[in-house]
């Protein structure tokens, strides 16, 4: 396990973009889903995220997802929904953003070593409130989940996920990768059915003709399962 970790880690380092000519800022996200079993093919998950920021002082983001996903085989699921996420400026509302989600899920899919590789794609349409546009946006995921021993359900956690503009509009301004997202976390069972994920995460968003930002979040996220 000891030379597949060393790996895994240098490679999630390596995707982390320099940190030279960047802004930083430090943040907390907090997460709580659900997914329920409404038969053999179809299920159903619930989604709640919250975000704070030091340099935004505060509240920021609350970002609530709604997912009905069909389970077209034992590894593949076809989701699709939508995301309710209202934006804050230090604690205070700003504006309302509206998404359409769609996205298909490989669980499991290839085994390395000891542990399991995952993937997920998705495309989301936004709209925000008082704003004139479209923005369409493509977001690549895979997760690598290493338990620390074999059979065991508490693990180690390194996920990649890139955020693709495919368009711009008055919101959405970048074309192509806006930002990158790296994860390191520990996932563990805390009772029936219920899974704690504490870890670091570091998003690198890039800004044409100006600082790329470089955001350093400490991650907590609770999941159920009915």
């Amino acid at each position: 396990m000891r030379p597949t970790l060393k790996l895994l880690t240098a490679s999630l380092a390596l995707a982390v973009p320099s940190l030279a000519h960047a802004t930083e800022d430090d943040q907390l996200w907090t997460g709580v889903s659900a997914t329920v079993k409404l038969s053999d093919k179809w299920r159903f998950s619930q989604e709640v995220i919250t975000r704070f920021s030091e340099d935004r002082d505060g509240l920021y983001e609350v970002e609530m997802n709604s997912l009905l996903g069909y389970k077209v085989t034992k590894n593949v699921t076809v989701w699709a929904g939508y995301t309710h996420d209202p934006n804050y400026n230090a604690g205070e509302f700003a504006v309302m953003e509206h998404r359409g989600r769609q996205q298909v899920t490989f669980d499991n899919i290839v085994k390395i070593g000891p542990g399991q590789l995952s993937a997920r794609l998705r495309l989301e349409e936004r709209w925000r409130e008082g704003v004139d546009g479209t923005a369409w946006r493509f977001r690549p995921y895979v997760k690598y989940v290493l338990p620390f021993k074999e059979g065991g359900k508490t693990a180690l956690v390194l996920s990649h996920e890139s955020f693709i503009d495919l368009n711009t509009t008055n919101f959405q301004r970048v074309e192509g990768e806006e930002r990158m997202r790296n994860l390191i976390a520990i996932t563990t069972p805390i009772a029936k059915n219920v899974n704690a994920e504490i870890g670091y995460l570091h998003q690198h968003g890039f800004r044409p003709n100006a600082e790329d930002a470089n955001d350093n979040v400490a991650s907590f996220a609770l999941s159920f399962s009915f």
